[in-house]
């Protein structure tokens, strides 16, 4: 018999070889026909894998993320046991699963693949999906694997073998299609119920232009029907919600190629919203008892080889400057750390005054490919909502802690209400990634760890997704169409303080290394106003907008009320415009609507008479009759009733 622990800690006794499938249905049947794959002490198996010796063992379901991940994994080897069927001679290079769904790169030698070949595909996954043949593993070794696919003719699948040791490959199959993977795979192809392929482009193998290129096909599968039809009405609602779309509309932002590809122009009414933002953070700092700083867009390449970011970054950022001076180089200031621990030995630092909060709304550049540039998502320069956190080993996990309420301060006022916390960890298995001795990356590991807990945080734990100086934990949000994405982040650092040899006098009247927290909690600017954009749809909070509200005079002979109107709002430093266009009120109403402007403030003769505005509120209609200071009210109220719950 072998022990097998349960996520919520119970232990239960079964014969060595259970698989998990078998755990599940000594649990419930429901569950067991649910179970898509386990994880066995960390490592995802597939559910009909037998286990040997004592484990943890959690059960995957569609609900899980891991889950998901080996039902599309599964999915691709469906996509290309079809291509198979339909493309006799079609080689195949990867298929991996992604974020939603799946693609296989796939040489079809002479053949072209276009959109107009999916239907047939899909309704070839379909029929053998229906077969539920079963996804059977066999481990085989390297000679046996070379031959296999030597006599297929595959030259790819026996170029990923090269690299692949012998004694660690397995063979996956199902039905008449046989492929080199790792796995794992859900039991068999008859969960499989909805397929929709989605996209084909252009892939070189192995991402070496040198290289042949492959077809990419893009697919994704869902347990039912209607979980694909839902999926795709959100991909609708996306589209009308891509922030480049809405950027433009709203006037926003732009992009130049005289300027330079990812290089955003932020135009006067994005301008505004970003300050808006700069100044709700400055704020919370203040109260929260960071000091701004300023720091220039470059430095020495001296200072970045001390951080140790020109050995990390050097290749891939944009190169040094060089100066008349033949011994002098600069660069792109790539991350505002390294500033700040200069400004931090400005002085002798004692402990009684730490902790030393350094706040600064910093660009930095980073040198993306082309290729990888997407609107404000994926930019070459960006701003920072940058701070760090100087403090003595004893305050890391307060510290910490003061952080995360301000993450979750932020994600409140703006609406992010659905959010997973992701403990990001070294890789144990390849610590060369990193700098910094064991000791210091347990220390800081541990804080993170404890800090997550304190809080009740949802958490989930990836290894190898540290930064290279420190652990952190990123902030996964999930927006109004249920697409996740990394937003604030939070890293404890030990190493750049020993880099840079940052100091403070102790109690006992010896010098001290302090330790080093990194918080962004917007992350960088511009990605975090796309993610908004998106998440709301461009109908941004009140506090926010950029256009609180349109004055819309019936006639000429008001706009000289209208514009009195105007004068008192803006005195309130409530934000918008008086639309004094010959137009009729409908049109004018109809455009303020698609403007997404929360207030349309409608003035007539009744009005100036009364002293009034007719409210009609964006997406809700006519609110009736107010006075002007009234409204003021009624929209202090609302802004206050935003920030302060």
């Amino acid at each position: 018999m072998i022990n097998i622990t349960l996520p919520d800690g119970s232990v239960r006794q079964y014969p060595k070889g259970v698989t998990s499938y078998e755990i599940a249905l000594s649990i419930s049947e429901g569950l067991a026909r649910n179970v898509l794959a386990a994880k066995v002490n960390d490592t995802v198996w597939d559910a009909t894998r037998p286990i040997t010796e004592d484990a943890t063992v959690q059960l995957l379901t569609w609900n899980d993320d891991l889950g998901k991940n080996a039902f599309w994994h599964s999915s691709a080897h469906l996509l290309a046991e079809a291509l198979e069927e339909l493309y006799p001679g079609v080689k195949f290079g990867i298929g991996p699963p992604v974020e939603n769904g799946f693609y296989y790169d796939v040489d079809l030698g002479d053949r072209t693949f276009s959109q107009d070949d999916f239907a047939k595909v899909e309704q070839k996954m379909l029929e053998l999906a229906r077969n539920k043949s079963e996804f059977k593993r066999r481990e085989v070794s390297k000679a046996e694997a070379t031959e296999y696919f030597t006599q297929k003719g595959d030259e790819y699948k026996l170029d990923l073998i090269k690299d692949l040791e012998d004694g660690s490959i397995t063979f996956y199959e199902q039905g008449n299609f046989v492929d080199l993977c790792r796995g794992p795979h859900i039991p068999n192809t008859g969960f499989i119920k909805a397929a929709k392929l989605m996209n084909v482009a252009g892939a070189y193998w192995r991402g070496d232009e040198s290289k042949k290129q492959l077809t990419r096909i893009y697919g994704v599968t869902f347990p039912k029907q209607k979980e694909l039809t839902e999926y795709l009405e959100r991909l609708e609602e996306a589209k009308k919600r891509d922030h480049r779309k809405l950027g433009k509309e709203l006037e926003l932002f732009a992009f130049s190629e005289k300027v330079g590809l990812g290089l955003p122009l932020w135009l006067p009414k994005g301008t505004l919203l970003r300050e808006r933002l700069e100044q709700f953070m400055r704020k919370a700092q203040v109260k929260a008892g960071y000091q701004p700083v300023v720091t220039p867009h470059i430095g020495s390449k001296e200072l970045y080889i001390t951080s140790g970011h020109y050995e990390k970054y050097g290749a891939d950022s944009f190169q040094p400057i060089k100066t008349p001076n033949e011994n002098e180089e600069f660069l792109l200031k790539p991350m505002n750390c390294p500033h700040h621990c200069e400004i931090y030995k400005t002085r002798p630092r004692s402990y009684k005054e730490l902790p030393v909060r350094l706040a600064e709304f910093g660009t930095v550049y980073r040198y993306e490919q082309s290729g990888e540039l997407h609107g404000l998502t994926r930019v070459r320069g960006f701003t920072q909502d940058d701070a760090h956190i100087f403090c003595r080993p004893d305050q890391v996990k307060e510290e910490f802690i003061k952080v995360i309420d301000l993450v979750l301060y932020v994600f409140k006022a703006l609406g992010f209400e659905d959010y997973t916390a992701q403990i990001s960890l070294r890789d144990p298995e390849n610590k060369s990634k990193y700098i910094g001795t064991d000791e210091v990356w347990e220390k800081a590991e541990s804080a993170i760890i404890e800090a997550a807990a304190e809080k009740g945080l949802r958490t989930v734990t990836e290894l190898g997704e540290a930064a290279f100086y420190g652990p952190k934990l990123d902030f996964m949000v999930r927006d109004a169409l249920g697409r996740k994405w990394q937003l604030g982040t939070i890293q404890v650092d030990y190493n750049l303080p020993e880099r840079f040899q940052l100091e403070y006098i102790g109690a006992d009247n010896q010098k001290h290394r302090p330790v080093m927290i990194h918080r962004a909690p917007f992350g960088s600017l511009e990605r975090f106003v796309a993610v908004l954009i998106e998440h709301c749809g461009g109908n941004f909070p009140l506090w926010l907008s950029p256009e609180q509200f349109a004055i819309l005079p019936i006639s000429e002979k008001y706009h000289d009320f209208a514009q009195q109107v105007y004068d008192r709002l803006a005195e309130q430093d409530i934000r918008g415009f008086v639309d004094n266009r010959d137009e009729k009120i409908g049109r004018k109403i109809r455009d303020a609507e698609v403007r997404k402007v929360p207030y349309m403030l409608i003035v007539g003769e009744k009005e100036q008479e009364e002293n009034a505005v007719s409210v009609r509120k964006h997406g809700e209609g006519d609110l009736g009759s107010m006075k002007v200071d009234d409204f003021i009210s009624l929209f202090q109220s609302k802004i206050a009733e935003i920030l302060n719950n």
